[in-house]
């Protein structure tokens, strides 16, 4: 009997355990792990709705007579969202569903960024809105964000060039299979799968490149397999096993690389397999006195926070992406967050790393704060993108949950001014948890995802803001610039903090610009991602890099990246003008480019990374 893993398509789970039986957990969403599932019902409905459904085919009665007599019976029951009942033998002991959601591709988009309820789009009346329900700016229709479109880009609803919508799986290369590892794989109970969905949604990241081959419904080289394991013990038998028959590994956190890390080489002949960390995502312990928590590396980062904040702690790292982004992929990447001023980067937070290689377990034999001896095991783990082994384990400081936090946001006559600022803010040691400054092409830009104003009272205020700023300051529109603040402690701190920075920015020319603005400025930092796809529907594309550099070149690296992409565009043929912003963040710079016409996809990429590098940043991160 084949031990491949059955996929379905769930929403919320319902867990009923056989008598007799241990290992139900179930976990906030209510989808469940079984560690030895004898017994299942899974539905695909909300908790209140769980009873009576004609849409997913289960009568009430017949529920209830389940539920009644213990589930004496040989068989695991799931319904799924498509309306089938399947009926699974109790031999299939080594069955695991998800303590998230088992199957990804079921809420999140496979050839785009985020969930798949969640994008922009232009409605019926050609105005864009933000669809779904997971963020502040879900449901609302954005008034601006079709004229500075078109304007920007040169870009016109009319010619639209949509993404494939579905995965065809017969364009979908053949898996090309390992007989002797899928054998010995298959007597591990650990779950696989060589479904040309789940390999293709594991075969890339959101590099731009990768996304737009997806979008035009083109596959090179992917997974032949994929695998899940559950805990440290399985990786050690799936690596040895790799070993052993001649299998490639590519681990697979979140997949939000934006370095091409998850691409199949196209001639490599070898099987290769995918190795899904998501079913390892617990909190193994949290020390109280140490202020440690020990986790496995599967877990995201918006629940590795939910779960630690309900005992009354944080890690305070919030990468761009922790929505979905895995900690094992934050040590791979030497990853650092929005807040890294107070709470620091990955490398700062680690204590402890267990990787799995091909020769064995690395890790440090103690868990001191601080050896004298060196090299630091971790800093070849850190940043080596999963090219040494596979990161299981990992342990992290905590803290505790801020008492409290507040948003602030400050308005510059122009970037030079504005970059000044935060330089004095550094070298007086006082940054915020987060700061980040916006040029003027950014503060545009952020202007048009404004939602529209509900009340005629709310547009006054707007409009008085505007005039204060622009006739009696005497800002010119066109070069101002704004940086978004967050603040985070005790609340005398936290106070006494903002005035401080404050002061600095009046001495810059910076006027507050408001508590509401610096809210929206920092979560519209979980929505922008989604912007690449609703540009790339109307042949726009577009790229952000982020790079650290010194501070006497930060203005010179700003002008002259911008320079170079306008001037490689004019030398190409491009017809529309690119747009070039860029985002300083105390001490690192993001630069984010955008044109209506392409290069080929990777030059964008190449020719930006080349430039920064002539101008003294590292090669960048490029980030979705």
């Amino acid at each position: 009997m084949s031990h491949e893993k059955h996929r379905f398509s769930l929403n919320n789970g319902f867990v009923v355990k056989q008598k007799g039986h241990k290992g139900f957990t179930q976990i906030h969403t209510a989808v469940c792990t079984c560690i030895y599932p004898p017994i299942v019902l899974m539905f695909s409905l909300t908790p209140p709705q769980l009873f009576g459904s004609k849409k997913d085919g289960v009568k009430q009665a017949e529920i209830q007579g389940l539920l009644k007599y213990g589930w004496h019976t040989e068989a695991m029951v799931l319904t799924a969202i498509r309306g089938e009942l399947v009926v699974i033998p109790v031999e299939w002991s080594w069955l695991t569903l998800s303590r998230v959601l088992f199957s990804r591709q079921e809420v999140m988009k496979w050839n785009g960024w985020g969930y798949s309820d969640s994008r922009f789009l232009f409605n019926k009346k050609g105005q864009a809105e933000f669809t779904g329900r997971r963020y502040r700016l879900s449901g609302m229709v954005l008034p601006s964000l079709k004229d500075w479109f078109e304007s920007t880009f040169g870009a016109s609803l009319q010619h639209k060039s949509p993404a494939t919508a579905t995965l065809n799986a017969s364009a979908v290369p053949f898996p090309s299979l390992n007989e002797a590892f899928l054998q010995d794989l298959k007597s591990t109970g650990i779950p696989f799968s060589h479904e040309a969905e789940d390999r293709v949604f594991r075969a890339h990241g959101h590099c731009l490149h990768e996304i737009f081959a997806l979008r035009e419904g083109k596959f090179g080289r992917v997974p032949d397999l994929v695998v899940w394991p559950n805990c440290h013990e399985d990786v050690v038998k799936t690596v040895d096993l790799a070993c052993r028959h001649n299998v490639c590994l590519i681990p697979y956190g979140g997949g939000t690389s934006v370095s091409s890390a998850l691409e199949c080489p196209p001639d490599e002949t070898r099987c290769i397999v995918s190795l899904d960390t998501s079913q390892m995502s617990r909190i193994l312990w949290i020390d109280e006195k140490n202020l440690t928590a020990h986790v496995e590396a599967g877990i995201v980062g918006q629940d590795l926070e939910r779960l630690l904040n309900e005992s009354g702690y944080c890690t305070g790292h919030e990468p761009d992406s922790m929505e979905f982004s895995s900690l094992g992929g934050w040590v791979a990447t030497r990853a650092s967050g929005m807040k890294k001023n107070v709470y620091g980067n990955i490398e700062d937070l680690v204590v402890h790393i267990k990787m799995v290689c091909p020769r064995g377990v690395v890790e440090k034999s103690c868990q001191g704060p601080r050896v004298s001896i060196g090299p630091d095991i971790h800093h070849f783990i850190m940043g080596s993108e999963g090219t040494l082994g596979v990161v299981t384990e990992v342990t992290i400081k905590i803290r505790p949950m801020p008492e409290y936090q507040k948003y602030g946001s400050v308005v510059f006559p122009n970037f030079e001014q504005g970059v000044a600022c935060l330089r004095e803010v550094a070298k007086q040691r006082c940054a915020p948890a987060s700061i980040r400054l916006m040029d003027n092409a950014q503060f545009q830009f952020g202007h048009a995802l404004k939602p529209q104003v509900s009340s005629i009272f709310t547009s006054f205020l707007d409009g008085l803001k505007k005039f204060y700023i622009t006739k009696f300051k005497g800002f010119d529109p066109h070069h101002l610039c704004v940086a978004t603040l967050l603040f985070e402690g005790d609340r005398e701190r936290v106070l006494q903090h903002e005035k401080q920075v404050y002061d600095i920015a009046a001495k810059f020319g910076g006027l507050a610009a408001g508590e509401d603005n610096g809210q929206r400025g920092y979560m519209l930092t979980f929505v922008i991602a989604y912007l690449r796809d609703l540009g790339m529907d109307y042949y726009v594309i577009g790229e952000s890099f982020e790079t650290s550099v010194p501070w006497d070149r930060v203005l010179d690296l700003c002008r002259n990246v911008k320079e170079r992409i306008v001037r490689e565009c004019r030398e190409r043929g491009v017809q529309f003008p690119p747009l070039a912003t860029c985002r300083c963040v105390c001490v690192s710079l993001s630069l984010t480019l955008t044109l209506r016409e392409a290069l080929d996809r990777r030059d964008l990429e190449h020719i930006s990374a080349e430039e920064l590098g002539r101008r003294g940043g590292p090669f960048p991160d490029v980030t979705s």
